[in-house]
Parts: C-alpha cells; structure tokens; sequence
C-alpha cells in the first residue's frame, strides 16, 4: 500500500509528527508493507505509548488525506527491540536500505529469520 510517492509523504509526517510529539525518531524507513524506526525513548516515554501516538496518528492523517483509495490502518501489533550503542549506524543502514534490501528479499521471509535466528516464537517472545 505504501508505494514510493505515498511513502514518502507518509514517512516525512510520521518524522514531523514525532518532532511535535518530542519523541526523537533518529532514522525511519520502509517499504510497501512496512516501516522501521529508530528512536531513542524518553525516560517518560514507553515502546507502546510511542508506537500508539506514531501509529494512531499517522493512520488518520493518510486517511484525512485520502492517500489511498480505501481506509487505511496500520496492524495492531509491532515489534521492537533495543539496540547497543555500538549497532546504531549499521541499523540506520538497515533502515535507510529498505527498497532495495527488499528487492532480494521480502519482509514476510525476514520477519521469519529474524525470529529463527534470535530465538523468538511467533507471538515474539524469547523460546527457551
């Protein structure tokens, strides 16, 4: 749903919307059916609250929009995981790359390796 003219648009008002929400979204990307952040929590801020506030809000402003031909909603679950200090300019790499990372690749096959290769279930949490 989110081809490049539409994505676009809709990544530069989740940035705008971050800013005006003083949450620091550090890098943001995607693709069709996806998109990626990096962002550094405030110590009053929670993973959900801001997924809520960026998600919620977004969908209204595309559907206010009528950037699409019908009703658009983000799903309602997220993942998320925390990044070392040392990893940050490899994961802004990874966001930035998202168009042709998923040229080879889609996001459904890596969500799946991702989970295989770091020990999480299909309801994201750890396997023992």
């Amino acid at each position: 749903m989110l081809h490049p003219q539409i994505r676009s648009k809709v990544l530069d008002h989740i940035k705008s919307n971050a800013k005006e929400k003083n949450i620091y979204l550090d890098t943001i990307g995607g693709y069709v059916d996806h998109v990626h952040t990096l962002i550094s929590l405030g110590s009053d801020q929670t993973i959900a609250k801001v997924a809520q506030l960026l998600k919620g809000e977004s969908s209204h402003w595309i559907n206010h929009q009528s950037l699409l031909r019908k009703k658009f909603e983000w799903q309602d679950e997220y993942f998320a995981v925390s990044v070392s200090e040392s990893m940050v300019n490899k994961v802004r790499g990874y966001i930035s790359g998202q168009e042709e990372h998923h040229r080879k690749k889609s996001f459904a096959e890596e969500y799946q390796a991702l989970l295989h290769n770091y020990g999480f279930s299909a309801d994201g949490l750890k396997s023992s």
